[in-house]
């Protein structure tokens, strides 16, 4: 048994971050537990590769629903990373924070300390952005933060959305999210940024840093209600070590279901898997929250993208040519290159939902792709009020936990996705798109507006930003209060997405990022304490 001043348990994309700054004075010696490998594929580091790992289950969790009532009893994938970076060495990459208004939300459900005015300052510190400093960006900090080349049909995209009187928008992370443009990427000179590469490579040549891979943690320890270590599984042995501290970082799924192993949750639920209680604790797992999206399909006049690039050997070599001799064109991109955030009615204070252009398209998200060429075009609403659950289904930790989202079982967000559609629907049939749209492929003309309901519970998915299952708060049923100290024991943290009191009204990968900056530095200040 070793012992050490904090254990991390999960090398994502808020473990990378804490693994870095705790250790960066040298002071303090740190375990940090990933259940996966190592990022050494190069599929992993090109931009492209996203769509590799759908179903790779050396790099993902390969997580799926319980059947869905509202999506006819569908199993929907819940993907998560298996690997060192977590869920940012397999994203498609997107670099959105949300909304300022999200972040002084959470101020406003009592979490002080959490408004825009105080998440800003670390949003600038992790970034490294192309476009230099200013008031809401940073420059110096550790995540590559990207312009993509325009591309004639998004500049369509766009154009059409004006056209439908919508606004252009160069910033979705300036001083507003509202409007229409390209999306900025966790890219740095063509290759990927992961929390691995910005945040855990630099750290791993600390001597004061230990890091296990491919160790499945099974529980925390505890003497009485204090946390003291963590026992962990790595080749088929046991092992256990001790921490001043322990802090949970393995996402919406994984967070609750450790707690839930290591006898935190709810008692009724711990007793019927033969889990001692701890503490009682019903707001472990619960309220889960993601972003829920139906994807339009349009047929393409020419080649625009990935379909074509797959379809023919000579588009496909000159593409990897292209990108080794100047880390640019298609597999230097992302899941979305240009798209925009709108308000499906005027009660609406800010954007509730999202779409964007995606330059490929199939049945689902994962390949095979079409034989035609094709685009993609996502609906998501961004602030969803349905709420689900994750729960273990034994005491096996190598048992997947039941995960259940209820997609779109409030009515809010169902006349949110309608209305959305029907808003894209028009975007996608302006003028400026002509030269390059031949026809909607899926759901196509034969579906009118008031079928798209039914259209989103056939085919839609999940976003794959899950949050809120182990939600800060001020209230009984909150899991960590506002410097993420889990209620009811001690020496616990958790800093992930399942912290979020509220899903952000966007990607989540940049919020997760800046939980942990700020985590760190409370975690180290309390430590001087």
């Amino acid at each position: 048994m070793q012992t050490f001043d904090f254990i991390i348990v999960g090398a994502g994309s808020a473990g990378c971050v804490l693994a870095n700054r705790l250790t960066a004075d040298g002071r303090r010696s740190v375990l940090l537990i990933e259940a996966g490998g190592e990022d050494r594929d190069i599929w992993l580091h090109i931009p492209l590769g996203y769509g590799r790992h759908f179903t790779d289950p050396k790099v993902n969790w390969l997580y799926q629903t319980e059947p869905e009532p509202e999506c006819h009893g569908r199993r929907i994938i819940a993907p998560r990373g298996k690997v060192m970076g977590g869920s940012s060495s397999i994203n498609g990459l997107l670099y959105v924070r949300g909304q300022a208004e999200d972040f002084d939300r959470w101020r406003q459900l009592g979490n002080a300390g959490w408004s825009h005015a105080d998440v800003l300052p670390y949003f600038r510190k992790a970034e490294d952005q192309q476009r230099g400093a200013d008031e809401f960006h940073g420059s110096s900090g550790p995540l590559a933060v990207s312009d993509m080349e325009p591309l004639p049909i998004c500049d369509a995209f766009i154009a059409a959305a004006e056209q439908r009187g919508y606004t252009r928008n160069p910033d979705f992370n300036g001083a507003a999210q509202e409007g229409f443009g390209y999306y900025q990427l966790t890219t740095r000179n063509g290759r990927r940024c992961s929390t691995s590469v910005a945040y855990l490579k630099p750290a791993r040549r600390r001597a004061n840093l230990k890091v296990v891979s491919q160790a499945l943690a099974t529980r925390v320890l505890f003497e009485g209600r204090r946390a003291v270590g963590i026992e962990y599984s790595q080749g088929g042995v046991m092992h256990t070590a001790r921490g001043g501290e322990i802090i949970l970082a393995g996402g919406a799924f994984n967070t609750p279901q450790l707690m839930q192993l290591s006898g935190l949750g709810p008692a009724a639920l711990l007793r019927q898997h033969g889990i001692d209680v701890v503490a009682d604790t019903p707001g472990v797992g619960a309220e889960l929250q993601d972003h829920f999206h139906a994807r339009m399909v349009y047929r393409c006049r020419h080649p625009v993208g990935i379909n074509d690039l797959l379809a023919s050997k000579r588009r496909g070599l000159m593409a990897g040519l292209r990108y080794a001799l100047t880390r640019r064109g298609l597999l230097a991109m992302g899941a979305a290159y240009a798209g925009g955030f709108f308000r499906t009615n005027a009660a609406a204070a800010t954007p509730d939902v999202q779409c964007h252009i995606m330059l490929f398209s199939g049945d689902t998200i994962a390949p095979p792709l079409h034989p035609f060429s094709g685009i993609s075009c996502p609906l998501i609403v961004l602030r969803p009020e349905s709420r689900g659950t994750v729960r273990i289904t034994s005491a096996d930790p190598r048992a997947a936990p039941a995960i259940v989202p209820r997609y779109l079982s409030a009515a809010k967000d169902r006349d949110a996705m309608v209305a959305g559609l029907r808003a894209l629907r028009g975007i996608m049939a302006a003028p400026a798109l002509a030269p390059f749209i031949e026809a909607e492929h899926d759901p196509g003309p034969s579906c009118a507006s008031d079928d798209f309901l039914e259209f989103a519970r056939r085919k839609g998915s999940t976003v794959y930003h899950p949050t809120s299952t182990c939600r800060m708060g001020d209230d009984p049923t909150a899991v960590v209060d506002a410097r993420l100290r889990v209620r009811g024991v001690s020496n616990l943290r958790i800093v992930d997405a399942s912290i979020m009191p509220a899903l952000v009204s966007g990607n989540t990968n940049a919020a997760v990022i800046m939980i942990a900056e700020k985590g760190a530095d409370m975690i180290l200040q309390d430590a001087k304490a």
